[in-house]
């Protein structure tokens, strides 16, 4: 059986906002006799919208309306309705995640997206959907290297780095094309940040001065040495935790990160540079000038980003849906639920005690926005706990990693490959003295990145229905 699916991916970034729309070919690759396995065995992108700035208001927000009309007017050109497509994505990325209305936002455009994946990414998820859209985790794992990503845009550059296809760490820094803008030919704004940054180096720059190409080059000079101290290829200074987003935290030192690949817009101008270097009104291309001279970044190899300036446009996405096993355990009346993202494990990670508890945490932090956690799924294999002994202990582990969760108002919600989420199920609710509602599926296989809906029970109450949204990166 071989069906095709239209889907749309639109990201509204701090600088650009831009669709795509994809047609994919699924396939149950399952035989006769077995539950369907759907996936996606050809993907072409039959329509790339032009680039758009992305209209504000302000510089704390978004302009809703502007953002709804270019989009149906991309709708239109590209001949589609919303009622054509059957899956797809809507985020909101950068410093534009962190405007005033982000959220008001996704709901304008809900009649465009329809029943689709719509998230606002904070900083560490940006930096996970552009990594693997520039291929950064399929270069590591087939290299067997540590790579890491800088998503340079706009507002923020967004870093990921992969051992062996496996994310290791994430971070964020305020630097971006935008941070300054140029305006007939003189500064409009500077970033406080950057602006410190210039004048702790001699260099003072003020809203109103004459935009001077070398100035500014210097300065972009500075942003370059600063990505590269996050790496580590070169020593962080004093100056360099103050750029990090929202006081993020630095990368770990190890695993050393061998190689890099480059997206985002500023990493799309290191392709092809302009010669009026203010064309964009801002300090983009000198920006990407810094990098391709940067000495720091001839230390490390430079791999080719699959995509650059479209890294993030996370937008083919397609539903393949299926069954849960029949051994499941569920709290009554929270089903259904939808657009719930995953938290996968590493089965490294299942093996270990403290291991598994700092992944769980760890990934949690993903999926804060202002220190608020959403709903979430944690999924692993469960192969390694498949005696009672073992399930009562991984238990306790999940109740250990997962507290935050368990503290928050939504239910606990696990995704397991293998057949034992109904004496996990029961074992949780023993354990918790049935405090918390726990949702504990198995026979599902879910990645980091999907987002999934869980339907009501079926088969008298055996087996509930999964749809697995699968986010498609290149790969």
């Amino acid at each position: 059986m071989r069906e095709i699916i239209l889907s749309v991916g639109i990201d509204i970034g701090t600088s650009t906002t831009q669709l795509i729309f994809s047609r994919l070919t699924i396939e149950n690759l399952a035989s006769n006799y077995t539950v369907p396995r759907i996936s996606i065995v050809e993907k072409e992108v039959f329509y790339r919208s032009h680039i758009y700035f992305t209209p504000l208001k302000s510089q704390t927000e978004i302009d809703a309306a502007k953002v709804k009309e270019i989009i149906r007017k991309e709708y239109e050109k590209a001949n589609i309705k919303p009622s054509d497509l059957q899956t797809g994505a809507v985020i909101i990325t950068g410093e534009t995640a962190r405007k005033q209305n982000a959220n008001s936002v996704l709901e304008t455009l809900s009649d465009m997206a329809g029943d689709f994946v719509v998230a606002t990414a904070g900083p560490d998820l940006e930096s996970v959907l552009s990594a693997r859209g520039a291929g950064s985790d399929r270069i590591s794992e087939e290299k067997r290297e540590v790579v890491a990503n800088i998503d340079i845009g706009g507002g923020t550059s967004n870093i990921a780095y992969f051992y062996k296809g496996t994310l290791k760490g994430t971070c964020c820094l305020d630097i971006g094309g935008r941070l300054i803008k140029i305006e007939n030919g003189k500064i409009s704004y500077i970033f406080p940040t950057i602006q410190k940054l210039a004048a702790s180096h001699g260099i003072q720059i003020q809203v109103g001065d004459r935009a001077n190409e070398s100035t500014l080059y210097r300065v972009c000079e500075y942003m370059v040495q600063h990505l590269a101290m996050a790496l580590y290829v070169e020593e962080p200074d004093g100056f360099h935790t103050e750029l990090y987003t929202n006081q993020g935290a630095q990368l770990s030192r190890e695993p050393r990160i061998q190689a890099v690949t480059f997206s985002g817009g500023v990493a799309d101008c290191m392709l092809h540079e302009e010669s009026d270097v203010f064309c964009y009104g801002d300090i983009g291309i000198l920006l990407a000038r810094a990098v391709k001279n940067s000495s720091a970044f001839q230390k490390i190899r430079v791999y080719p980003a699959a995509e650059t300036i479209r890294a993030t446009v996370v937008g083919a996405g397609t539903h393949t849906t299926d069954v849960s096993g029949s051994t499941i355990s569920y709290a009554k009346g929270k089903l259904p639920i939808k657009n719930i993202p995953v938290l996968k494990l590493s089965e490294e990670d299942e093996q270990e005690q403290k291991q598994f508890i700092d992944a769980i945490r760890n990934g949690l932090l993903l999926y804060e926005s202002e220190g608020n956690l959403e709903q979430i799924a944690i999924a692993f294999s469960g192969r390694y706990h498949t005696s009672f002994r073992q399930i009562q202990e991984l238990a306790q582990w999940v109740m250990e990693g997962a507290k935050k969760v368990i503290q928050g108002p939504y239910p606990l919600i696990l995704v397991i490959e293998n057949d034992i989420a109904k004496v996990l199920g029961n074992a949780l609710n023993v354990q918790m003295e049935r405090r918390k509602d726990v949702i504990c599926i198995d026979g599902i296989h879910a990645q980091n990145g999907d987002y999934i809906d869980i339907g009501e029970p079926v088969a008298d109450g055996h087996v509930v229905p999964v749809v697995t949204k699968t986010l498609i990166f290149n790969s």
